[in-house]
């Protein structure tokens, strides 16, 4: 159990690392180890408390960055839809998730060489794409790519978009957090877990906003589409 974790954290640092500097990806390609060590249903409300964490450092590395108005429209529909999402996840089976989690990571691959995943999203969008984000979120774990997704087609500054998208992830998920705990999703071991797990999320951004400024941005979206395309496959054949 001990080496479980150790592998655990060492692996949510380069999560981290990915997300910090790609600005999606991260908490899906942690999703499946955490899944493996602590099973599906507990692995979504532990990974939500860890992904505050890693938000609140990536907010603060980039803080002067932010972008408020786009973050608060996107945030205006993620947070409600998450309160809905977080309350169905309480009675949906753990084979299920598995399955819900593997395929949406495939839709969102596939989403990203379309030209609807190519177009400039309108601001009037935002709320609309924080409603999906926030629902699929609290129902899978994360829709990370989703928000992010939004983001990039405002064509903002690589350091602005990992802020702003990250002010909006910290909004949903200390919403998950509390309707999780209200249905005793969340127990308070979980929340030591996932404090713990977070710890190496901060390490992980901090990495990440190092790495902005100097990987090429194709060949590493490149690396993160086949990183979910495994985790991916993964699930969807643990689920069986």
């Amino acid at each position: 159990m001990q080496f479980d974790w150790f592998f655990l954290l060492l692996c949510g640092w380069l999560a981290a690392t990915v997300s910090g500097a790609a600005g999606f990806g991260g908490a899906l390609l942690l999703l499946p180890v955490l899944t493996l060590t602590v099973g599906a249903k507990a692995s979504v409300p532990i990974l939500t408390v860890a992904q505050l964490l890693g938000n609140l450092s990536r907010a603060a590395f980039g803080w002067r960055e932010i972008r408020w108005r786009p973050a608060l429209l996107f945030s205006a529909g993620s947070v409600p839809a998450s309160v809905i999402g977080s309350r169905l996840f309480v009675d949906l089976p753990p084979s299920f998730l598995l399955r819900l989690i593997g395929m949406f990571l495939l839709a969102v691959i596939a989403l990203r060489h379309t030209e609807l995943g190519r177009r400039r999203l309108p601001e009037r969008m935002l709320v609309p794409a924080g409603v999906a984000t926030g629902f699929l979120s609290a129902v899978a774990g994360s829709a990370g790519p989703l928000g992010a997704a939004a983001f990039l087609s405002l064509h903002l500054s690589a350091q602005a978009y990992v802020a702003s998208e990250a002010v909006t992830a910290v909004l949903m998920h200390l919403t998950k957090s509390i309707v999780y705990g209200r249905y005793a999703a969340l127990s308070g071991g979980d929340v030591l877990r996932g404090l713990a797990l977070g710890g190496s999320l901060v390490l992980g951004s901090w990495t990440g906003r190092k790495l902005i400024d100097r990987l090429p941005e194709q060949e590493f979206a490149w690396l993160v589409e086949g990183l979910l395309a495994v985790s991916a496959a993964w699930l969807l054949l643990g689920s069986t």
